[in-house]
Protein backbone atom coordinates (compact mmCIF):
# COMPACT_ATOMS: atom_id res chain seq x y z
CA UNK A 1 0.00 0.00 0.00
CA UNK A 2 1.35 3.48 -1.02
CA UNK A 3 1.04 6.54 1.88
CA UNK A 4 0.44 9.90 0.54
CA UNK A 5 3.95 11.15 1.10
CA UNK A 6 6.12 13.23 -0.98
CA UNK A 7 7.85 10.17 -2.35
CA UNK A 8 6.53 7.49 -4.02
CA UNK A 9 6.98 4.65 -0.89
CA UNK A 10 5.70 1.44 -1.46
CA UNK A 11 6.14 -2.23 0.29
CA UNK A 12 8.36 -3.07 -2.36
CA UNK A 13 10.46 -0.27 -1.73
CA UNK A 14 10.84 -1.07 1.78
CA UNK A 15 10.74 -4.63 1.60
CA UNK A 16 14.14 -4.48 -0.63
CA UNK A 17 15.52 -1.88 1.58
CA UNK A 18 15.09 -3.94 4.70
CA UNK A 19 16.41 -6.77 2.87
CA UNK A 20 19.54 -4.82 1.75
CA UNK A 21 19.82 -3.30 5.54
CA UNK A 22 19.94 -7.00 6.73
CA UNK A 23 22.51 -8.04 3.83
CA UNK A 24 24.94 -5.03 4.75
CA UNK A 25 24.56 -4.95 8.45
CA UNK A 26 22.16 -7.79 9.88
CA UNK A 27 20.12 -5.17 10.98
CA UNK A 28 16.54 -6.68 11.02
CA UNK A 29 14.05 -4.20 10.53
CA UNK A 30 10.44 -4.76 11.62
CA UNK A 31 7.21 -3.86 9.27
CA UNK A 32 6.96 -1.16 12.04
CA UNK A 33 10.30 1.10 11.06
CA UNK A 34 8.85 1.95 7.37
CA UNK A 35 7.90 5.97 8.75
CA UNK A 36 11.61 5.93 10.38
CA UNK A 37 12.95 4.06 7.22
CA UNK A 38 11.46 6.49 4.39
CA UNK A 39 12.01 9.75 6.68
CA UNK A 40 15.63 8.79 6.77
CA UNK A 41 16.20 7.86 3.22
CA UNK A 42 13.65 11.06 2.18
CA UNK A 43 16.64 13.36 3.36
CA UNK A 44 19.18 11.12 0.97
CA UNK A 45 16.88 11.77 -1.84
CA UNK A 46 16.59 15.50 -1.14
CA UNK A 47 19.98 15.68 -1.30
CA UNK A 48 20.81 13.47 -3.99
CA UNK A 49 18.44 15.14 -6.04
CA UNK A 50 16.70 11.90 -6.65
CA UNK A 51 12.78 12.33 -7.68
CA UNK A 52 11.83 8.55 -6.61
CA UNK A 53 12.43 5.06 -4.28
CA UNK A 54 13.03 3.09 -7.99
CA UNK A 55 15.80 5.78 -8.33
CA UNK A 56 17.28 5.40 -5.55
CA UNK A 57 17.00 1.44 -5.25
CA UNK A 58 18.59 1.65 -8.35
CA UNK A 59 21.21 3.27 -7.41
CA UNK A 60 22.37 1.51 -4.28
CA UNK A 61 22.31 -1.38 -6.89
CA UNK A 62 24.86 -0.12 -8.92
CA UNK A 63 26.98 2.14 -5.83
CA UNK A 64 30.30 0.42 -4.29
CA UNK A 65 31.02 2.80 -1.61
CA UNK A 66 29.63 6.54 -0.79
CA UNK A 67 26.08 6.44 -0.74
CA UNK A 68 25.93 2.16 0.60
CA UNK A 69 27.72 4.48 3.72
CA UNK A 70 25.42 6.99 3.53
CA UNK A 71 22.29 4.14 3.67
CA UNK A 72 23.74 2.60 6.72
CA UNK A 73 24.47 5.58 8.39
CA UNK A 74 20.45 7.07 7.48
CA UNK A 75 19.47 3.72 8.84
CA UNK A 76 21.10 2.79 12.21
CA UNK A 77 19.98 4.50 15.25
CA UNK A 78 22.49 6.56 17.74
CA UNK A 79 20.99 7.05 21.24
CA UNK A 80 23.47 7.61 23.99
CA UNK A 81 24.65 9.50 27.05
CA UNK A 82 27.64 9.47 29.45
CA UNK A 83 27.27 6.93 31.98
CA UNK A 84 24.37 5.31 30.60
CA UNK A 85 23.26 2.50 32.94
CA UNK A 86 25.47 3.84 35.30
CA UNK A 87 25.43 0.71 37.38
CA UNK A 88 28.02 -0.68 34.57
CA UNK A 89 30.57 1.72 35.43
CA UNK A 90 30.37 1.42 38.68
CA UNK A 91 30.69 -2.84 38.73
CA UNK A 92 33.99 -1.34 36.31
CA UNK A 93 35.47 0.37 38.48
CA UNK A 94 34.58 -1.43 41.90
CA UNK A 95 35.11 -4.99 40.87
CA UNK A 96 36.17 -5.53 37.48
CA UNK A 97 39.26 -3.61 37.51
CA UNK A 98 40.14 -4.71 40.98
CA UNK A 99 39.80 -7.95 40.31
CA UNK A 100 42.05 -7.15 36.52
CA UNK A 101 44.53 -5.20 38.38
CA UNK A 102 44.98 -9.00 40.30
CA UNK A 103 45.05 -10.95 37.34
CA UNK A 104 47.02 -9.01 35.02
CA UNK A 105 50.05 -7.85 37.27
CA UNK A 106 52.28 -9.75 35.45
CA UNK A 107 52.31 -8.23 32.02
CA UNK A 108 50.32 -5.18 33.27
CA UNK A 109 48.08 -5.41 29.77
CA UNK A 110 43.76 -4.71 29.61
CA UNK A 111 42.42 -4.51 26.65
CA UNK A 112 38.48 -3.13 26.37
CA UNK A 113 35.84 -3.27 23.58
CA UNK A 114 33.39 -0.58 22.77
CA UNK A 115 31.35 -2.58 20.29
CA UNK A 116 28.85 0.00 18.58
CA UNK A 117 30.52 3.20 20.85
CA UNK A 118 28.18 5.56 18.32
CA UNK A 119 29.27 9.36 19.33
CA UNK A 120 31.62 8.58 22.13
CA UNK A 121 29.97 8.99 25.61
CA UNK A 122 30.14 5.33 26.32
CA UNK A 123 33.87 4.66 25.69
CA UNK A 124 34.89 8.31 27.24
CA UNK A 125 32.79 7.04 30.10
CA UNK A 126 34.45 4.08 30.07
CA UNK A 127 37.70 6.04 29.92
CA UNK A 128 36.66 7.89 33.26
CA UNK A 129 36.20 5.33 35.47
CA UNK A 130 39.90 3.45 34.37
CA UNK A 131 41.33 6.95 35.32
CA UNK A 132 39.64 7.12 38.41
CA UNK A 133 40.06 3.55 39.44
CA UNK A 134 43.70 3.37 38.99
CA UNK A 135 46.22 5.44 40.27
CA UNK A 136 48.81 4.41 38.21
CA UNK A 137 47.43 3.44 35.03
CA UNK A 138 50.19 4.92 33.17
CA UNK A 139 52.65 2.45 34.24
CA UNK A 140 49.95 -0.20 32.59
CA UNK A 141 49.25 -1.52 29.09
CA UNK A 142 45.80 -0.23 28.83
CA UNK A 143 43.43 0.18 25.66
CA UNK A 144 40.07 0.94 24.83
CA UNK A 145 39.08 0.21 20.99
CA UNK A 146 36.15 2.09 20.16
CA UNK A 147 34.22 0.58 17.08
CA UNK A 148 31.17 1.78 15.06
CA UNK A 149 29.51 0.86 11.49
CA UNK A 150 28.36 4.38 11.15
CA UNK A 151 31.28 7.03 9.96
CA UNK A 152 29.22 10.04 11.06
CA UNK A 153 29.26 9.44 14.67
CA UNK A 154 32.86 8.10 14.38
CA UNK A 155 33.87 11.52 13.79
CA UNK A 156 32.07 12.89 16.25
CA UNK A 157 33.52 10.15 18.60
CA UNK A 158 37.41 10.67 18.09
CA UNK A 159 37.33 14.73 18.37
CA UNK A 160 35.17 14.65 21.72
CA UNK A 161 33.61 17.74 21.51
CA UNK A 162 29.58 18.18 22.85
CA UNK A 163 27.83 20.36 23.33
CA UNK A 164 27.13 21.52 27.43
CA UNK A 165 23.69 20.14 27.76
CA UNK A 166 25.33 16.75 26.65
CA UNK A 167 27.30 16.60 30.03
CA UNK A 168 24.46 17.75 32.71
CA UNK A 169 23.74 14.96 34.02
CA UNK A 170 27.80 13.99 34.74
CA UNK A 171 28.77 14.87 38.54
CA UNK A 172 30.52 18.66 38.60
CA UNK A 173 33.85 17.42 40.08
CA UNK A 174 34.05 14.89 36.91
CA UNK A 175 33.28 17.86 34.36
CA UNK A 176 36.07 20.07 35.95
CA UNK A 177 38.51 17.29 35.71
CA UNK A 178 37.98 15.49 32.39
CA UNK A 179 36.26 18.64 30.18
CA UNK A 180 37.61 21.43 28.91
CA UNK A 181 35.30 24.59 28.87
CA UNK A 182 37.94 27.55 27.91
CA UNK A 183 38.84 29.67 25.11
CA UNK A 184 36.85 28.88 21.74
CA UNK A 185 34.48 26.03 23.76
CA UNK A 186 33.30 28.28 25.90
CA UNK A 187 31.92 31.01 23.46
CA UNK A 188 30.46 28.64 21.71
CA UNK A 189 28.94 26.57 24.46
CA UNK A 190 31.09 23.36 23.69
CA UNK A 191 33.02 21.05 25.79
CA UNK A 192 36.30 18.63 24.70
CA UNK A 193 36.86 15.53 26.33
CA UNK A 194 40.63 15.80 28.15
CA UNK A 195 43.45 14.81 26.20
CA UNK A 196 44.05 12.10 29.24
CA UNK A 197 41.07 10.38 28.06
CA UNK A 198 41.15 10.50 24.17
CA UNK A 199 44.81 8.57 23.96
CA UNK A 200 43.64 5.63 25.64
CA UNK A 201 40.92 5.14 22.87
CA UNK A 202 41.01 3.96 19.32
CA UNK A 203 38.16 4.94 17.32
CA UNK A 204 37.70 2.40 14.27
CA UNK A 205 34.86 2.11 11.74
CA UNK A 206 33.46 -1.52 11.54
CA UNK A 207 30.51 -3.30 10.83
CA UNK A 208 30.03 -6.52 12.74
CA UNK A 209 28.78 -8.77 9.84
CA UNK A 210 32.19 -8.45 8.21
CA UNK A 211 35.55 -9.45 9.45
CA UNK A 212 37.28 -8.13 12.31
CA UNK A 213 40.89 -7.30 12.25
CA UNK A 214 41.67 -7.63 15.69
CA UNK A 215 42.47 -10.96 17.16
CA UNK A 216 41.86 -10.32 20.55
CA UNK A 217 41.89 -11.63 23.43
CA UNK A 218 39.58 -8.78 25.14
CA UNK A 219 39.28 -8.51 28.96
CA UNK A 220 36.11 -6.69 28.75
CA UNK A 221 33.28 -5.76 26.27
CA UNK A 222 30.69 -3.21 26.11
CA UNK A 223 27.97 -4.63 23.71
CA UNK A 224 25.13 -2.33 24.97
CA UNK A 225 21.93 -1.90 22.72
CA UNK A 226 23.49 -3.34 19.70
CA UNK A 227 22.34 -6.77 19.65
CA UNK A 228 18.33 -5.63 19.77
CA UNK A 229 18.67 -4.79 16.27
CA UNK A 230 19.78 -8.44 14.76
CA UNK A 231 17.41 -11.39 14.73
CA UNK A 232 18.28 -14.72 17.00
CA UNK A 233 20.23 -16.38 14.75
CA UNK A 234 22.68 -13.56 13.81
CA UNK A 235 23.00 -13.18 17.52
CA UNK A 236 24.09 -16.52 17.66
CA UNK A 237 26.65 -16.03 15.40
CA UNK A 238 28.01 -12.70 16.95
CA UNK A 239 28.05 -13.94 20.64
CA UNK A 240 30.41 -17.00 19.69
CA UNK A 241 32.53 -14.30 17.62
CA UNK A 242 32.65 -12.34 20.93
CA UNK A 243 33.28 -15.41 23.06
CA UNK A 244 36.12 -16.38 20.63
CA UNK A 245 37.47 -13.14 21.28
CA UNK A 246 37.70 -12.92 24.60
CA UNK A 247 39.80 -14.21 27.76
CA UNK A 248 38.25 -16.69 29.52
CA UNK A 249 37.93 -14.37 32.53
CA UNK A 250 36.28 -12.18 30.30
CA UNK A 251 33.53 -9.81 31.28
CA UNK A 252 30.65 -8.45 29.18
CA UNK A 253 27.72 -6.01 29.59
CA UNK A 254 24.63 -6.04 27.62
CA UNK A 255 22.19 -3.22 27.14
CA UNK A 256 18.86 -3.10 29.72
CA UNK A 257 16.61 -4.63 27.59
CA UNK A 258 19.19 -7.48 26.05
CA UNK A 259 19.48 -11.43 26.82
CA UNK A 260 21.53 -13.93 25.96
CA UNK A 261 18.44 -16.53 27.06
CA UNK A 262 18.40 -19.26 24.69
CA UNK A 263 20.96 -17.53 22.49
CA UNK A 264 24.32 -18.59 23.89
CA UNK A 265 25.56 -20.32 26.50
CA UNK A 266 29.45 -18.84 26.10
CA UNK A 267 28.54 -16.27 29.01
CA UNK A 268 27.37 -17.05 32.36
CA UNK A 269 24.78 -13.88 34.22
CA UNK A 270 26.36 -12.26 36.99
CA UNK A 271 24.69 -8.94 37.71
CA UNK A 272 22.21 -6.98 36.04
CA UNK A 273 23.08 -7.28 32.05
CA UNK A 274 26.63 -8.06 33.10
CA UNK A 275 28.18 -11.41 32.38
CA UNK A 276 31.14 -13.43 32.10
CA UNK A 277 32.68 -15.75 29.65
CA UNK A 278 32.10 -19.15 30.73
CA UNK A 279 35.01 -21.48 31.54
Amino acid sequence: MTSHREFDFTDKHFNWLKNAVMEKTGIALTDQKKDLVYGRLARRLRKLDINNFDQYCTLLKKDSGDELVEFVNSITTNLTSFFRENHHFEYLGNTVLKYLLNARKQDKRIRIWSAGCSTGEEPYSIAMTLRESIPNIDDWDIKILATDIDTNVLSKASEGIYENQRIEGIDKTRIKKWFLKSGDYEQTGLVKVSPDLRELITFKQLNLMNEWPMKGQFDVLFCRNVVIYFNKDTQRVLFERYANIMKNDAYMFLGHSESLYKVTDRFNLIGKTIHQKAA
